[in-house]
């Protein structure tokens, strides 16, 4: 018989979960470090105490649930996300990764089935930056990607720490981040996007997260009347910067099936009906798979700036403000999934993560992997967000096979 996990326990506890910052539109609201998310974190707390499971905090709030397995000196294979939301979120978005990790364990509990390595489920600390930044903050403390410090002083909008609430909501542990042995860790999330949706698949199979660089890019010319001032005259920032703004698109367009180019934010000085503007900003955000594509992307699209400025005469400015490496998962890890999906009879592919998760930081760390179902019309971040409760049982199923696979059944 194959191991199948229990489709409405896990349903019926996301719904229970999503109770707690319940918006009237169906979606939720459970920001990092509130008052709804200590009710969240104590929920989810006492549902893996139910289920035998022993629980760690370390010093930036991150949860470690575990359940013994025969070897004791083994690391932990570990699954989870995160609880935290945006404030206009939806009931899935991180919840699914920690409670299909919950329902995992409940699993193994109902069929007696003891591992050879420990199973933990992780929850990290302000996942989604939306009261807190930087985002992935748990996750990346963790990684020594950021100091525990450097966290501990982030504020929100009215000035709260991070520690400060930390501590209000009981949430300071005393394991120093990052002091907790990872064997492997998996992360099942739904897509936020629509490619699996488009294609009727059920299981993407994640390979690996896009890099991203993002750049500010200031197009500077000379503000005129718009009446007056003949076109063959004007120095035009707008009509460069558009010009620009295309070659984002197609340099993304050259480097598929991942590439990626978006112009997401423009600020047109004097923005005046009646003037020729004279200077415009605005950001452009390139992605790939790999950081080889990535700075070929970058290459290309600095060299047309160059290019458009020497055409025009106009000054452009092209500065990075931000870089985050390509994420390739580990092999085996991808395997896993895959051969999962394949032994229960899931369609599936493979596929990119395109948003962040705390597997990129986990992953510098130990070998990961994750586990992509579909969402309707790919939204998420959204208070309409939904899923099926089939695709999200074929996930946490595959996430099932895929630990068990890395942890090893205990035999007599």
């Amino acid at each position: 018989m194959t191991l199948l996990i229990n489709e409405a326990r896990l349903w019926q506890s996301l719904m229970s979960l999503a109770d707690i910052g319940g918006t009237p539109k169906g979606g939720v609201c459970r920001l990092a470090l509130t008052d709804l998310d200590r009710q969240g974190r104590d929920l989810v707390i006492g549902w893996a105490r139910e289920a035998g499971m022993s629980v760690t905090i370390d010093q930036i709030g991150n949860v470690f649930m575990r359940r013994p397995g025969r070897r004791a000196d083994l690391p932990p294979i570990m699954t989870g996300s995160h609880i935290d939301t945006q404030p206009t979120g939806g009931k899935f978005d991180g919840n699914y990764g920690v409670l299909a990790g919950l329902e995992v364990v409940r699993t193994l509990n109902d069929h007696g089935i003891e591992t050879e390595a420990p199973i933990e489920v992780a929850f990290w600390t302000n996942e989604e930056g939306s009261r807190f930044v930087p985002v992935m903050m748990g996750s990346g403390v963790f990684a020594k990607a950021f100091s525990l410090e450097t966290a501990y002083a982030a504020q929100d909008t009215e000035g709260k720490t991070v520690r400060d609430e930390l501590a209000r909501i009981g949430y300071i542990g005393d394991e120093v981040p990052g002091e907790h042995p990872v064997g492997a860790y998996f992360e099942a999330h739904i897509e936020q996007g629509p490619v699996l949706e488009d294609h009727g698949i059920t299981i993407g199979v994640v390979e690996a997260v896009l890099g991203i660089r993002w750049y500010d890019c200031t197009v500077t010319g000379m503000e005129a009347h718009a009446g007056p001032t003949p076109m063959g005259l004007r120095r035009d920032a707008l009509q460069v910067a558009t010009r620009i703004m295309q070659e984002v698109v197609a340099v993304a367009m050259r480097h598929q099936p991942h590439g990626r180019g978006t112009v997401g934010m423009v600020q047109v000085h004097p923005n005046s009906r009646n003037v020729i503007p004279g200077q415009v900003k605005f950001s452009m955000d390139l992605r790939n798979v790999s950081n080889e594509l990535l700075g070929q992307m970058d290459a290309e699209i600095r060299a047309y700036a160059a290019q458009v400025a020497q055409d025009s005469g106009l000054t452009v400015q092209v500065q990075e403000v931000s870089h985050y490496p390509a994420v390739p998962f580990e092999a085996g890890c991808v395997s896993a999934v895959r051969q999962a999906a394949q032994a229960l009879g899931y369609s599936h592919m493979p596929c990119v993560s395109g948003a962040g998760h705390d597997a990129v930081y986990v992953a510098r760390l130990a070998p990961a992997g994750m586990i992509f179902v579909p969402c309707k019309d790919g939204i998420s971040h959204n208070e309409i967000e939904s899923a099926e409760p089939a695709h999200l049982a074929a996930g946490c199923n595959v996430l099932l096979h895929a630990m068990l696979d890395r942890a090893g059944v205990a035999r007599d």
